[in-house]
């Protein structure tokens, strides 16, 4: 049943897309969260109890064929339970309450008014804004339940059973559109359910690492670095926990940003004396991509071509027991997804990531508990280098999905080049952690410029800078002028091969945010 920890918070998911961001929520006040599948049974519960337990908010209709229902004996097991929109309703039905569908559905802001006596509602304002996001309603108390509060359209905004320490709320307290949703929240987790708020993630990393040594005894790791956080997370905590027993592999497929080779070498290998093979395989990549224009295409090759390279490069060390990965939570998450809805977590396979069958390892993942700024907080209290941590994402298929249309190696050297310089020019920038994702793009376009009294024919680079939360939807940035005019002028001056630079404007959706 995942993390066994002193106290945690219970989350069964109903498919919302906040639910991620509840148990966040709950995690910055120092209470342990775990997010569940819906069907979770009371039992399966009941084998670390949790503190308390909250039923998520999600896209379905209670009335729905097949809609995602909860154990009745979860509100048996004498633990407070917090309904949030569908899990409102659902509770509300499921005690003997009445829900309808509603005539039309309510969405935004909304102003409720509170009643007076509410342990979830303690020290806040009698009326204050929240954010509502259903079509059903709760048209009926069961028996037991009172108001909390109430909307123009929604009389039952909010309701309670204080003797069993039921509670329900029809709007979102965990977005940020909902003024006093930490309060909310906070008022839960220490009112009602008595949490002590003592989970700290120092006591996370000691618990961790002797959980690896526990579990891997005298074997031997390996692991598949990147140079990425996660992975460079995990290879941290390894280290301390098995020391020269974890044998990191770092395949260079030609298609990495500039320097970055060189970056993982000296950080793992000469900083942290770490036990690191260097596999060199940019000729391998190139002479598989050839003459591939389409970007799935692209994708897969690369993805089986690196399989393969760490594949043989693993086959040395015939003593591994284990293989490490970098999975974290929302991995964790949304691989338990369905088109129906939510569903148990998908177990990891012996043989993964389509490896070969002769190389059957067992799956370590020590992140698979923790969200990506967690890990990022992990990674800062292990000492780190900061600039490591703070790294953009990069794909996984690297500048192979950035050079668009054909990848040869003039082309990869020519966006390696400019791209060096958009990463100079933007790290300027105050706001530079503020971005989640800025890069160059080389396209297949090539257009006459004048250099000097020389007529030039060639390639055009685009600029791609993007904010986001989750990389679900992105907006793009809106760098400085200044900022721009100096990218250009370095690119088209600095990098011989591109005259021409352009800015992507397009925010996701429609578009996405890397180009292939």
């Amino acid at each position: 049943m995942g993390t066994d920890v002193a106290e945690r918070i219970a989350i069964l998911d109903y498919g919302s897309q906040y639910t991620q961001l509840i148990a966040r929520r709950i995690r910055e006040m120092h209470v342990y969260s775990e997010i569940l599948p819906f069907d979770t049974t009371a039992a399966e519960l009941a084998e670390n109890p949790p503190k308390g337990i909250i039923l998520s908010g999600g896209p379905n209709s209670v009335f729905a064929p097949g809609a995602p229902s909860v154990d009745p004996g979860v509100f048996r097991m004498g633990a407070p339970v917090l309904g949030i929109c569908y899990g409102m309703q659902l509770m509300a039905r499921e005690l003997g309450g009445e829900v309808r569908p509603g005539e039309s559905r309510e969405y935004g802001k909304t102003v409720i008014d509170t009643d007076p006596g509410n342990d979830l509602f303690t020290g806040l304002p009698p009326s204050f804004t929240v954010w509502m996001s259903h079509g059903d309603m709760v048209s009926a108390l069961p028996p037991g339940f009172k108001v909390s509060a109430s909307s123009a359209n929604c009389p039952y905004a909010a309701v309670r059973d204080e003797s069993r320490r039921f509670y329900a709320i029809q709007f979102h307290p965990e977005v940020a559109h909902t003024q006093n949703g930490g309060a909310i929240l906070s008022n839960f987790l220490f009112k009602v359910c008595g949490a002590a708020g003592k989970w700290k993630l120092d006591d996370w990393i000691d618990a961790t690492v002797e959980s690896l040594r526990g579990r891997i005894g005298c074997d031997e790791v390996v692991l598949g670095l990147s140079g990425g956080v996660d992975s460079s997370v995990v290879a941290v905590l390894l280290h301390r926990a098995i020391g020269d027993r974890l044998h990191c592999i770092f395949v260079d497929n030609g298609l990495l940003r500039f320097g970055e080779d060189v970056q993982v070498e000296k950080m793992f290998r000469d900083k942290l004396g770490m036990d690191l093979t260097v596999a060199r395989a940019a000729d391998r990549f190139y002479s598989a991509l050839k003459g591939v224009e389409d970007p799935e295409a692209k994708r897969k090759i690369i993805g089986r071509e690196f399989v393969n390279v760490f594949a043989e490069e693993a086959r040395k060390f015939r003593h591994c027991r284990f293989l490490g990965q970098g999975t974290i939570y929302p991995d964790v998450i949304e691989s338990s997804s369905s088109k129906n809805g939510p569903s148990h977590t998908i177990k990891s396979h012996h043989n993964v990531g389509g490896l070969p069958p002769d190389l059957k390892f067992e799956l370590v993942e020590p992140l698979r508990d923790l969200f990506k700024d967690e890990v990022r907080a992990v990674g800062r209290v292990l000492g780190m280098d900061p600039e490591l941590l703070d790294r953009q994402p990069f794909p996984g298929p690297g500048l192979g999905v950035r050079v668009l249309g054909e990848v040869t190696e003039e082309k990869v050297r020519l966006l390696r080049q400019a791209d060096l310089r958009v990463q100079e020019e933007i790290r300027k920038l105050p706001f530079y952690k503020e971005i989640w994702q800025t890069f160059a793009v080389l396209l297949p376009v090539r257009t006459v410029g004048v250099m000097g009294d020389q007529r030039t024919y060639e390639y055009t680079c685009a600029v791609r800078s993007v904010d986001s939360v989750d990389a679900m939807t992105a907006d793009w940035t809106r760098i400085p002028y200044e900022t721009l005019a100096a990218i250009s002028n370095r690119i088209i001056n600095e990098v011989r091969g591109i005259n021409r630079v352009v800015y992507d404007i397009s925010s996701k959706p429609p578009a996405t945010i890397e180009w292939e």
